[in-house]
């Protein structure tokens, strides 16, 4: 059995340290990658060539990796979304599990600890198309078996928000 993962995301664990900066660029750059330096340099205190040498630093180190478009799957034909548990022998790292990458219905995935080895957020046209995805990724070698779960309606969905520090405000909670 090959265990080559190359093709999984390496965790780069950066050695620049964020300060409060730092974290108020990458705050602004989350709600809006298209401000100009100018106006992000505004809204934390800094200067435009400030803010363009720190963003290019965040780069360098990894931590800034891309700039992306959110679209919305329901306008581009896909507004099924669902979270499918892949139960498979052995890692859920292996080669032949990687292969679902090549699907574009599959936008994330992740090795898990518990009852299964890997979850996938996957975004269909509908019912049809997402039992189409599953009977492909049932071919696989090692598959034993998968669990869906079909999100009705979604609440909330952001990036990572790079100003939390592991101090959460204090929420109200309402009378029952």
């Amino acid at each position: 059995m090959d265990y080559e993962t190359e093709a999984i995301r390496p965790r780069q664990v950066s050695t620049r340290s964020l300060d409060a900066f730092d974290r108020k660029i990458l705050g602004v750059l989350v709600k809006d990658a298209r401000l100009p330096y100018a106006e992000i340099g505004n809204l934390v205190g800094l200067s435009p060539p400030a803010v363009h040498d720190r963003v290019k630093k965040l780069r360098e180190a990894g931590i800034i990796r891309g700039v992306h478009a959110s679209v919305d799957g329901p306008a581009v034909g896909k507004p099924l979304l669902a979270y499918v548990h892949v139960d498979a022998e052995g890692w859920g790292k292996s080669q032949r599990m990687m292969r679902l990458q090549a699907f574009p219905e599959v936008e994330e995935m992740h090795s898990v600890a518990g009852d299964t080895c890997v979850v996938l957020k996957v975004r269909t046209a509908d019912t049809h198309a997402l039992e189409h995805l599953l009977l492909q990724i049932y071919i696989l070698p090692g598959v034993k078996g998968t669990k869906s779960y079909i999100v009705l309606s979604t609440y909330l969905e952001r990036p990572v928000q790079a100003e939390v520090t592991g101090t959460w405000p204090s929420v109200p909670m309402p009378d029952d």
